[in-house]
């Protein structure tokens, strides 16, 4: 009987010690920068491993300037998917060099190849047993002279919200909850999103830098809040332990 109980006891502990693996796939508004001590850009997946328990492993798989094409011509994507197991999560979010209508290497028509590349990260995703969530794009601080927030990424927001409505997949509109952000810092105040920078001005640049599209530390941790709100207010079965695992 005690080697029964000790068996059992022994099963029980593996079971609970087993990690949930959290996979980011996307861009640069999303990956690892160098030199995180002194570099003033950050990804907001860089972020995220702080908003979860220590059963979660956040893996950011996201690379600078991969489009859903060059992310899986690469091999990238299936160097994920071989190791995915069930119970694992997926967060998807391309679109910015997809966009790239001048490189055929990244860019894709919305409607067609990008379409079916995030079909396929979800399909495949599953095969696996592992829980795909689709996102929108991060907004670009692009206000025009009268303060008006104007959009940039066309019609890859809507095929990502197109393919998480008929594929049943857990959704968060990024694009929506960053246009948020944008404007509540308004037109000047949302520079401290980014990175914006005089002349001699940050150690890290050797010139002036205006940049947009790409997030400072400020702006990732702002970004990774929004991700994790949203999570919990996910109504879907498949992310209870995800939900579970927040801090």
């Amino acid at each position: 009987m005690k080697y029964y109980i000790i068996i059992f006891l022994l099963i029980t502990t593996i079971c609970f010690a087993q990690k949930t693996t959290l996979y980011t796939i996307g861009d640069s508004t999303m990956a690892n920068k160098k030199d995180p001590d002194k570099n003033p850009e950050h990804g907001w997946a860089q972020v995220l491993q702080p908003f979860f328990k220590d059963n979660v492993i956040v893996e950011n798989k996201a690379v600078n300037g991969r489009s859903t094409k060059s992310f899986i011509n690469e091999n990238r994507w299936d160097s994920i998917y071989k190791k995915l197991k069930r119970g694992d999560y997926v967060f998807i979010e391309f679109g910015h060099n997809d966009e790239k209508i001048e490189d055929s290497t990244r860019y894709t028509n919305p409607h067609t190849l990008y379409r079916y590349n995030l079909i396929r990260f979800v399909k495949e995703s599953r095969e696996k047993g592992a829980i795909p969530i689709l996102f929108t794009s991060i907004a670009r601080r692009n206000f025009n002279e009268k303060g008006v927030l104007v959009p940039t990424h066309g019609d890859y927001p809507l095929e990502t919200r197109m393919v998480a409505q008929e594929y049943k997949v857990p959704f968060i509109d990024l694009e929506y909850y960053t246009e948020i952000l944008e404007q509540s810092y308004g037109p000047e105040k949302s520079k401290q999103l980014h990175l914006h920078f005089k002349a001699g001005e940050n150690a890290y640049y050797d010139k002036e830098k205006a940049d947009d599209t790409h997030l400072s530390l400020l702006g990732a941790m702002s970004i990774a809040q929004i991700v994790v709100n949203q999570i919990k207010l996910l109504e879907d079965p498949s992310l209870g332990k995800l939900q579970k695992s927040i801090k």
